[in-house]
């Protein structure tokens, strides 16, 4: 698939977990005087990126809030989402009932625990994306997968056929024959912020900035 000029994104962010290996609520947490869900959405603020959507949890009125305050677009699902795959799928739902069954040119996967913070991550996949003829561009540094994940559209339907034991993961090796991979060389795509250790690294490398 080859698209003229910048192509059309929607970044979906499923923050609807519940936390638990960190033990507070991670998009909540404080970098640089500043909740992390803000420089989440920063750092994905972006010409090619339409919209930015993020799933939370129908109780989670703190981060619905912090997310509605950064301009972003929230949803919160009638019951909490039991994975991520669900999440996915709501807000993919929301954005297909918004822009129509033709959508847009693709769909970033930005897990709320990979915390984009070079926004020159985002830069180079867009400028990669529909270069050749993928329907999934993975981010990879030194041969390792990492985040944000970019779909073609055509895929959002297929989330809701994922097999209940499955995750994402299903999706990609579906389509392994159209799967391309776009090296880096940037950690930042492989960052996770599971627990307080990861925050304080994470922390520690913020300070680092300039």
């Amino acid at each position: 698939m080859q698209f003229p000029g910048s192509p059309r994104l929607v970044a979906i962010v499923p923050a609807a977990g519940l936390s638990r290996r960190m033990g507070r609520p991670k998009l909540m947490l404080p970098l640089g005087g500043r909740p992390v869900i803000e420089w989440l959405v920063e750092s994905l603020r972006h010409p090619a990126v339409v919209e930015v959507v993020i799933i939370v949890r129908p109780d989670d009125d703190l981060l619905a809030r912090a997310g509605e305050a950064t301009g972003a677009r929230v949803v919160r699902p009638p019951e909490a989402p039991p994975d991520m795959k669900a999440s996915v799928g709501w807000g993919l739902q929301d954005v297909s009932a918004r822009a129509g069954a033709n959508g847009w040119d693709g769909w970033l996967l930005v897990p709320a625990d990979h915390p984009v913070l070079v926004p020159e991550v985002l830069a180079e996949l867009a400028a990669a994306w529909g270069s050749e003829d993928e329907a999934i561009l993975v981010p990879t540094c030194e041969g390792r997968r990492g985040h944000p994940t970019l779909f073609a559209w055509s895929l959002a339907e297929e989330v809701a056929e994922i097999p209940a034991d499955a995750g994402l993961n299903w999706l990609v090796a579906r389509h392994a024959g159209r799967v391309r991979e776009l090296e880096l060389g940037r950690e930042e795509v492989l960052l996770d912020m599971d627990t307080p250790e990861d925050f304080a690294a994470l922390q520690r490398r913020f300070d680092q900035l300039p």
